[in-house]
């Protein structure tokens, strides 16, 4: 067991079977000041304010956190850090003025990444993605989801999503994997488009259904990547074998990915950034998490999704870090908030409801983590001595977390 006590305040508590969290009611964070935390095992068993507390066991682990703050740790509910190498080359390209699409069609991209990764073995690709896991864990991330995406043809496609499956047996973090061979048309199928579909439909996805390799399907729905009419293809073939639906929509244009995914009851639909009228009456409709991806369309220097408009609206809202050697090569969910507030306008506790309990959301797991709530897994960090939760977000560039505690068990302190 774990006591930790004098808590100068505990952030994210939850008492209702909420799953999500919608409209003006994000801007609503339950707090305890003066507060203690008890885990048992795994769990969290009890908390409340220090005046309450009535507890004593010699076998008990203490960790006394006055003048800290706790949270829930953050879930990052789309990521691709399972890949090869790095692309600090197209950055320059970047700055010189080529855009994504541009460096695309050079070959450049998510093309770059899938021939660097097949040059790669499985066990040179799980030691450098362990790496990127261990990185987040201490930046306070307890849960991720992770695609493929950078494999392209059947046999790389598997080898990335058997290493995100050592991630999961080999981690203390909560994995989620994601089948994403529909990211890009490989060369040579350029000019035959279909036929790709038809291979990821016919050969990979019972593939990935036998060795049960992947908790969903997802596909990059937008201009210049994958049509509707294909998406639509590539869904309905996951949801035969089992695996709900997550889309990359609308991040280069009004592609109306954020149509087919709520048709599909995606779990979620991500990047957003031509997000209108239509598509948002679409999603106050559904069950699905618009997702905000803040550090790709910081670092493309992209325009930004409208993430007020949507929270006046009525719309839940999460924001995940969208790791990956292209766009946005850094999972650090802590910036992500500070993003969050500067770029996006959102209030200190709407962002910070928008990357624990509506990511959590967002990947299949705000039933078990996500918010301070009993029984939950215990996923949670200790901050250093800090003085208000705005601090979390403004001082972007900090380390401010202490302790790390996942599954219950003391990751670092």
């Amino acid at each position: 067991m774990i006591l930790i006590k004098n808590i100068k305040e505990l952030i994210g508590i939850r008492v209702d079977k909420k799953i999500m969290i919608k409209g003006k009611e994000m801007s609503e964070l339950q707090t305890i000041k003066d507060a203690f935390l008890l885990i048992n095992k795994n769990k969290i068993e009890n908390f409340g304010k220090m005046s309450d507390l009535n507890f004593s066991n010699e076998n008990c682990e203490i960790i006394d956190a006055s003048g800290k703050m706790v949270f829930p740790s953050f879930c990052d509910s789309h990521t691709h850090l399972v890949y090869a190498g790095s692309r600090e080359i197209e950055y320059s390209d970047k700055i010189r003025g080529l855009s994504y699409e541009e460096i695309a069609k050079r070959g450049g991209g998510i093309l770059n990444s899938a021939k660097l990764l097949h040059e790669t073995s499985e066990n040179e690709l799980f030691t450098q993605s362990l790496k990127r896991i261990n990185e987040i864990i201490k930046q306070g991330t307890g849960a991720v989801e992770i695609k493929s995406g950078y494999g392209l043809n059947t046999i790389d496609e598997i080898k990335m999503l058997r290493v995100i499956r050592r991630l999961k047996e080999t981690t203390p973090i909560i994995i989620k994997s994601n089948f994403l061979a529909a990211h890009a048309f490989p060369m040579e199928y350029k000019n035959n488009q279909d036929e790709y579909v038809d291979l990821i439909i016919n050969e990979m996805i019972p593939l990935v259904a036998t060795e049960d390799l992947a908790d969903y399907i997802d596909v990059f729905c937008d201009k210049g990547f994958f049509s509707t009419t294909q998406t639509e293809r590539i869904l309905m073939a996951g949801l035969k074998y089992g695996m709900r639906p997550k889309i990359h929509a609308n991040e280069l244009a009004k592609s109306g990915g954020i149509q087919v995914g709520v048709k599909y009851n995606a779990l979620s639909v991500d990047h957003i950034e031509y997000t209108g009228d239509e598509e948002i009456e679409v999603l106050l409709n559904s069950e699905t998490m618009p997702t905000i991806l803040a550090g790709a369309a910081f670092f493309l220097n992209m325009p930004y999704a409208p993430a007020r408009k949507m929270i006046e609206a009525g719309l839940p809202l999460a924001f995940a870090s969208d790791y990956n050697p292209g766009s946005s090569p850094s999972g650090n969910m802590k910036l992500i908030n500070s993003f969050a507030c500067v770029n996006y306008k959102l209030l200190p506790e709407e962002a910070i409801n928008a990357t624990t309990m509506n990511t959590a959301y967002a990947m299949g797991v705000s039933d078990i983590v996500g918010s301070i709530t009993k029984n939950k897994i215990a996923n949670i960090f200790i901050t250093k001595e800090i003085s208000t939760i705005q601090f979390l977000p403004y001082a972007y560039g900090s380390d401010i977390i202490d302790t790390i505690i996942l599954n219950g068990k003391i990751i670092s302190e």
